[in-house]
């Protein structure tokens, strides 16, 4: 395993990400070292990991608190060591794949992937997108520690704001944070139609074109939790959560 630590000096300590930790997993050396050295200059200590058991040995031991990961590993493969970290401990992941195959993206979002990019991709969105998970993070352990009273009813669809737990037909489902910020996002205007630049801007915390793949590859995540029939898809706008009708 090849491991980094940045050094904690009054430099790092002033930047946007000081104090934040950040597990690479990428057998790719160079792909690493251009993550690592972008995640340094944006102050996060990084350490990497280039196979499946050493990821899972240093997530377990060094408790990051994002992972960038990529799908393709030696040892088993980046789908097996979310399935693992995440039954450790919740974590926020970013996946990396080589394809833009849709069913890899589904299956990552599955196993408690939050988002991922297709290679290649720019340093500096990358770097973009990990501030923003970690800042999703952060408003939903504000959100978990400032209770909302009472519980969103749409028909079979329970949404409780407090505990951020979702149900459907009183069963619970297991949603993402970003799934359940996704959702909460629809449920706040049910049936009106959000187009995926406003899902990206509210859920995401960022405005970019490139990114509404990212959206519609969470919605069709949602859809297989909560029931396709419950998010209305308006072509070449966005999404609308359906509810009964009075």
């Amino acid at each position: 395993m090849e491991q980094t630590h940045t050094s904690h000096n009054g430099t790092a300590a002033a930047t946007p990400g000081a104090q934040r930790r950040v597990l690479v997993v990428e057998d790719d050396a160079t792909i690493v070292d251009a993550i690592a050295t972008r995640l340094r200059a944006e102050g996060f200590l990084v350490q990497t990991a280039g196979d499946g058991p050493s990821a899972v040995d240093t997530a377990e031991a060094w408790q990051p608190d994002l992972l960038i990961l990529d799908i393709m590993l030696p040892g088993f493969d980046g789908l097996e060591v979310c399935r693992r970290v995440q039954a450790q401990r919740p974590v926020p992941v970013m996946m990396l794949t080589a394809r833009d195959d849709e069913t890899d993206m589904l299956v990552g979002l599955g196993v408690g992937a939050d988002d991922y990019m297709t290679k290649p991709f720019s340093m500096r969105e990358l770097a973009a997108r990990v501030h923003v998970l970690l800042r999703r993070m952060e408003r939903a352990a504000l959100a978990a520690s400032t209770p909302r009273s009472g519980i969103l009813r749409l028909g079979e669809l329970e949404i409780d704001h407090a505990q951020r737990r979702v149900r459907v037909r009183s069963e619970d489902v297991h949603l993402t944070p970003t799934e359940f910020d996704l959702l909460v996002c629809l449920a706040n205007t049910p049936r009106a139609v959000l187009s995926r630049e406003q899902l990206l801007a509210e859920v995401w915390d960022w405005a970019d074109a490139s990114g509404t793949r990212t959206v519609d590859s969470h919605i069709k995540a949602l859809r297989r939790k909560i029931g396709a029939e419950r998010i209305r898809t308006v072509h070449g706008v966005g999404y609308a959560l359906e509810t009964p009708t009075p």
